[in-house]
């Protein structure tokens, strides 16, 4: 074996998890969710970077508020999960870059005084933190429904400030009946990998 982890960590993260498109109506705690972040939180990102802004939406008056925002297709299920989270990213992450990176607080003013190079820092990263972000809703024992199907503008306005950029809506709980969608096909190795 070549993995580290065994075949049931494998399974839960990856090749039994899917995306969920129903859920039971089991809650999902903040705790459920720290346990999440605090796992999580350790992914690598460049220069430690942490733009990932998690929002949770927990209230029906703020997930009727979501819901029209999402396509069609995404509403009922959003409408229905245990959990829905806001990820977005903080285009002004490299405030914190002198806590983050105490070794080397130059880099927030080196690397990041203008702010096209942040938003660009902060969609790369964040991407990788929501990434991470999903990795951890599975380890949780939940299953996650990542969704990009919904208006950016619209969910910004509502949810977010100027400063922060959404990056997907995330629906999260414990998987209902016919949650999966048939297993899609996925790359084979030697469709992706090269060596130079």
């Amino acid at each position: 074996m070549s993995l580290a982890l065994d075949a049931a960590a494998q399974d839960l993260l990856f090749r039994e998890a899917r995306t969920a498109n129903t859920f039971t109506e089991e809650p999902v705690s903040d705790e459920q969710v720290q346990a999440i972040y605090d796992l999580v939180k350790y992914g690598p990102t460049a220069f430690n970077q942490s733009p990932l802004r998690v929002t949770l939406v927990r209230t029906p008056e703020a997930r009727k508020r979501l819901v029209k925002h999402m396509a069609e297709g995404n509403r009922p299920k959003t409408a229905t999960a245990p959990l829905v989270a806001i990820l977005s990213v903080d285009n002004e992450f490299h405030d914190e870059l002198p806590k983050l990176l105490p070794h080397a607080p130059a880099v927030k003013d080196a690397f990041f005084a203008e702010r096209p190079v942040r938003e660009q820092a902060a969609a790369m990263n964040g991407a990788l933190q929501a990434g991470y972000f999903i990795v951890g809703v599975r380890a949780a024992g939940l299953a996650a429904g990542p969704m990009t199907g919904f208006d950016f503008d619209g969910v910004q306005k509502e949810f977010l400030d100027d400063d922060h950029t959404p990056l997907m809506v995330v629906n999260i709980g414990k998987p209902g009946e016919d949650a999966w969608f048939p297993r899609s096909p996925r790359l084979d190795y030697d469709e992706v990998v090269t060596s130079v």
